[in-house]
């Protein structure tokens, strides 16, 4: 029992210095700097879902380096002789995403001049890889749900359904689950891309592998530019690890390269190093996803002026109806009166008095009316002139926000003389 005991030990003993052993030396391949159990546990489950066709989906920060699991995951796979393709889904037009994924057919839209596979079809037997997938449009998650489900998809403009073998590994910094409560992501999506799930630790919670990346980072820069290597005193390292780092790894990366070029000691103190972190603590949670075209108005009275604006527009059409329904009646009228002179013997005297009545009616009329315009006309100059203070001066931006174009922007201010704001 004892021998059994023993034998079954150091083939643990074995097995674990074989996974540490691939780990180094997946590390090294992909020049991976770290040692922190959060992130070996990371590399491990990329290793063992790399086998399989599973869906895996990467959470975390921005720039906590979720870019480099999805590669480790296709090299260490079957499909690792195929195409990799990654595609960053926040940086495609919503007009073209379609079209970018799934392909399209010749004359689809304007600028369709050749048919195109599309990734899905380039990328057939390979993986694709989604960054920032919580940015996709709701219309293009539901393709993409069809795809994780069946590998049937349809290129924008054609009728017929192709079929497609890609491996996807999706990541984002979105709160899904909260995008999911707000109507943003697709709960069903969610769950087909989430099979597996890795989570990217945080640089802060990474511990010595911060001033390990900071080593790597100052060699780099020392090695491309031939200058010496800047280095930190125990008390600048203990300063640099008890930093939220809320850019991640890349904000690291970015402030090595300030320190190895704007600095002129070599060895960093604190006081050094403090002059190149920020001191402001910026927010380290998940970022949310906007709502397009939602607007913020800081008080009730800035509403109130845009539905005002709004509602000009209405009443501008509404007067309109009403002149040419007039002018119908008024012909009708006129029509009328002349048959009644034709079959009519009466005096003319009461036809001289409703004209005279009518003349008065008509006269104030035209008066409210051009007291109504001056109204709506200083509401509207109000409005635009709070839409481009709000906006720094921006017309375009003015424009968005009032639901207009730029050329009507730019012919209302000419017409108020605020062209020159």
């Amino acid at each position: 029992m004892l021998k059994k005991t023993t034998i079954s030990s150091k083939r643990c003993n074995f097995v674990e210095r074989m996974k540490v052993s691939e780990l180094q030396n997946i590390k090294q391949r992909y020049n991976i700097v770290g040692n922190c159990d959060a992130l070996n546990h990371v590399l491990d489950v990329a290793l063992q879902v790399a086998p399989t066709d599973v869906s895996v989906l990467i959470v975390g920060e921005s720039g906590v380096g979720k870019e480099i699991i999805p590669r480790v995951i296709h090299d260490s796979s079957p499909r690792r002789r195929e195409k990799y393709f990654a595609i960053n889904c926040g940086s495609i037009p919503e007009g073209t995403i379609d079209s970018e994924l799934f392909g399209h057919v010749k004359g689809a839209f304007t600028g369709a001049i050749n048919d195109s596979p599309g990734y899905f079809g380039v990328a057939d037997k390979g993986t694709l890889f989604l960054d920032e997938v919580g940015e996709l449009p709701l219309a293009t998650q539901a393709r993409l749900l069809r795809v994780l489900e069946t590998g049937e998809y349809i290129p924008v403009g054609a009728t017929d359904v192709r079929k497609t073998d890609v491996r996807i590994v999706a990541a984002t910094n979105v709160n899904i689950q909260r995008a999911i409560s707000e109507g943003q992501f697709r709960e069903d999506l969610y769950y087909r891309l989430n099979t597996i799930s890795i989570q990217m630790p945080p640089l802060r919670d990474r511990g010595e592998d911060i001033s390990l990346l900071f080593r790597l980072f100052a060699l780099q820069m020392a090695e491309k530019y031939r200058m010496e290597k800047v280095t930190l005193t125990p008390e600048a390292k203990e300063m640099l690890m008890h930093y939220k780092w809320p850019g991640n790894v890349r904000q690291l990366k970015n402030i090595t390269e300030q320190i190895s070029i704007l600095s002129t000691e070599r060895l960093i103190t604190p006081e050094q190093l403090r002059k190149f972190i920020p001191q402001d603590q910026e927010s380290t949670q998940l970022t949310m996803v906007s709502k397009k075209n939602d607007h913020n108005f800081e008080n009730e009275r800035e509403i109130l002026y845009k539905i005002l604006y709004e509602l000009r527009g209405n009443v501008n059409d509404l007067r309109r109806d009403i002149s040419m329904l007039k002018k119908r009646f008024a012909e009708e009228e006129t029509h009328g009166a002349q048959n009644f002179l034709q079959t009519t013997t009466a005096p003319i005297a009461p036809i001289a008095e409703d004209a005279i009545a009518e003349e008065y009616v008509e006269y104030h009329s035209a008066n409210n009316k051009e007291q109504e315009s001056l109204n709506l006309n200083t509401l509207e100059r109000q409005t635009l002139e709070k839409a481009l203070e709000r906006n720094g001066g921006n017309r375009k931006k003015a424009a968005q926000e009032l639901g207009i174009s730029d050329r009507t922007l730019y012919r209302r201010l000419k017409q108020y003389g605020l062209e020159e704001k």
